[in-house]
């Protein structure tokens, strides 16, 4: 019987170890590798506006016409040349006067472009068929609710003097007004993490995902996405990576959007984005071959497999096996009864800021749990929405906060 404990308490702590990798070890991992290997970030110099590229951003939006007005202002005070500036926004399907607001800009800015018809077929099949029109070198995509610091095209397009280079993300910013939301603030302190991770991972080989809400490309290396995809951005990078070419991370150009209006709302947001996330699993499993993809398989499992595919798994099993491990003998027993009621407080912090959240406080000792198990839970929730099958990459908008 002493076997079977022993065996069971060598399970928790591997899958305890899995855990830690996974949100803390992996980011000391490259932080000394980038140290020992002395990887630094590459210097990139300023370009004359005669040695930028031209440059093509495409914006999707499915009735988004409150934040048109706004999003195309944004675009037109980039600091830009703005001959070598041109816009492409889609907008099919859309019920809410996008196209007649679009239609009367036209007139009056001859480098903007629209997309329109009466079919809504989602934002990657908008995103191929913009691709179609675009002849400029560099493709940048961004949101349509989401704010450009006004430097970030140049910052982006300047990366792309590396031939190594075949695409690069900028930073997803998390505005937050006073007293925002548990979901909020937690989203907001999850971005911040990842990019942190961003710059290690940018520095030791490449990024593993692009933000959807700011990234671009060089465009002859784009392939048209399979129209049921729900990660456009991920997919669409990881298959530039797999062709051999870096992704960088410029963090000083940035997209700024809201955070979520409620937890329901961050709630649908992050199913969806798991689902996703084993759809591209499925369909990136060739990036596991090490020995063919090296750093990006390993930065790969590292960063992105284990928080999707196991992790979220290995949590409850934890519990489960920590329950088992309380029945031995008293005199062997203790260590693991302080062990689960750890992980009793844990959770119960957890709960306690789900609580919260409808009071929208903001203290960080529930918060943080509440956040780390509700984005565990919503991967659990996504990989049953995938399990059942029929996804569809049709608009699915998230109600931002005001």
């Amino acid at each position: 019987m002493d076997s079977v404990y022993h065996l069971i308490g060598f399970l928790f702590f591997f899958l305890f170890f899995l855990v830690f990798y996974t949100y803390l070890g992996y980011g000391i991992v490259a932080w000394l590798l980038v140290k020992l290997l002395r990887k630094k970030s590459p210097a990139h110099q300023a370009l004359s506006d005669e040695s930028l590229p031209h440059v093509t951003m495409v914006v999707p939006a499915y009735n988004e016409r409150a934040y048109l007005a706004e999003k195309l202002q944004n675009c037109l005070h980039q600091d830009y040349p703005p001959e070598k500036l041109h816009l492409l926004f889609v907008i099919e399907g859309s019920t809410d006067g996008s196209d007649e607001y679009l239609q009367q800009r036209q007139a009056e800015l001859p480098d903007l472009t629209m997309l329109s018809g009466t079919q809504r077929l989602g934002k990657v099949s908008a995103m191929n068929r913009a691709m179609l029109q675009v002849t400029t070198p560099i493709t940048i995509f961004t949101d349509a609710n989401t704010q450009l610091n006004r430097e970030a095209v140049r910052r982006l397009a300047r990366r792309f003097d590396a031939k190594a280079v075949g695409a690069v993300t900028g930073e997803k910013r998390i505005s937050l007004q006073g007293k925002e939301s548990a979901a909020g603030s937690g989203e907001g302190l999850y971005w911040k993490y990842e990019s942190f991770l961003k710059k290690l991972d940018a520095q030791l080989y490449t990024i593993v995902g692009a933000a959807g809400e700011l990234f671009a490309v060089r465009t002859d290396l784009y392939e048209p996405v399979e129209p049921d995809t729900l990660l456009d951005d991920f997919i669409i990078s990881l298959r530039i990576a797999g062709r051999g070419y870096r992704v960088d991370y410029a963090p000083d150009a940035y997209a700024v959007e809201r955070p979520s209006h409620s937890v329901g709302e961050e709630t649908k947001r992050k199913i969806r984005i798991a689902t996703g996330g084993f759809q591209a699993m499925q369909r990136l499993a060739y990036l596991l071959n090490i020995a063919k993809y090296g750093w990006l398989s390993f930065q790969y499992v590292s960063h992105r497999v284990l928080r999707w595919a196991v992790t979220p798994f290995c949590l409850p099993m934890l519990f489960l096996l920590n329950l088992i491990l309380v029945t031995q003998p008293a005199d062997e027993a203790g260590f693991w009864w302080l062990i689960l009621a750890g992980q009793v407080l844990f959770y119960g912090a957890a709960y306690v800021g789900y609580v919260l959240e409808n009071r929208q406080t903001r203290w960080k000792l529930t918060f943080v749990p509440f956040y780390f198990v509700f984005m565990n839970g919503c991967v659990l929730a996504g990989f049953v929405r995938f399990s059942r099958g029929n996804i569809s990459g049709v608009w699915e908008k998230s109600r931002r906060a005001d």
